[in-house]
C-alpha cells in the first residue's frame, strides 16, 4: 500500500471520526435522559481524539488531514434532528438512529482494517475500531433499555 492510499484510508477513517463526534453530540441534545446524554457527550470527545490521532499521522506521512465530518454524516444528524421532533419523548428513537450511526463507523473500519496497513498504523486502527465497537454495543444496550422502561410505562 502506498503513502497516498494509506493518507486516503486515514482520511475516511477521521470523517468517520468527526460523523461520530458530531452524531454523538446531536444525540446527546436530543435525549431526553440527561445521564445518557453526558455519556454521548463523552464519547463525542472521544471521537473527536480519535480523529486528532489520526490527523497527526496523515500530516506525519505528508498528508492534508480531513477536518471535517462527511456529506452523509451531516444528512443523518439531519434525520435525527427530524425523528427527534416528530418523535417527542422518544429517546428509543434516537437511540436506533445513533446505532445506525455507529453500524457505519464498524463498517468504515473493517474496510480499512482490509488493506495492507503499515502494522503500526494497523495497530492504532485495530485499537480504535475496539472503540467502535464497545460504542456500538454500549448504544445498543442503551436503546434496549429505553425500549423496556417504554414498553414497561406503555
Amino acid at each position: 500500500m502506498d503513502k497516498d492510499e494509506i493518507i486516503s484510508t486515514l482520511n475516511d477513517l477521521i470523517e468517520t471520526c468527526k460523523d461520530g463526534e458530531e452524531g454523538f453530540r446531536t444525540c446527546s441534545e436530543n435525549l431526553i435522559d440527561p445521564q445518557v446524554g453526558t455519556t454521548f457527550s463523552n464519547r463525542a470527545t472521544a471521537c473527536n481524539l480519535a480523529a486528532q490521532e489520526l490527523q497527526a499521522i496523515v500530516a506525519h506521512l505528508g498528508g492534508d488531514p480531513e477536518d471535517s465530518a462527511s456529506m452523509s454524516g451531516a444528512m443523518h444528524r439531519r434525520w435525527v434532528d427530524f425523528k427527534s421532533a416528530v418523535a417527542r419523548d422518544d429517546d428509543v428513537a434516537v437511540l436506533n438512529e445513533c446505532e445506525r450511526g455507529e453500524d457505519v463507523a464498524k463498517k468504515s473500519y473493517e474496510n480499512a482494517l482490509e488493506k495492507d496497513l503499515p502494522p503500526e498504523i494497523r495497530d492504532i486502527v485495530a485499537r480504535q475500531y475496539n472503540g467502535v465497537l464497545r460504542n456500538h454495543d454500549q448504544v445498543k444496550a442503551l436503546r434496549d433499555q429505553a425500549r423496556a422502561a417504554k414498553d414497561v410505562a406503555g
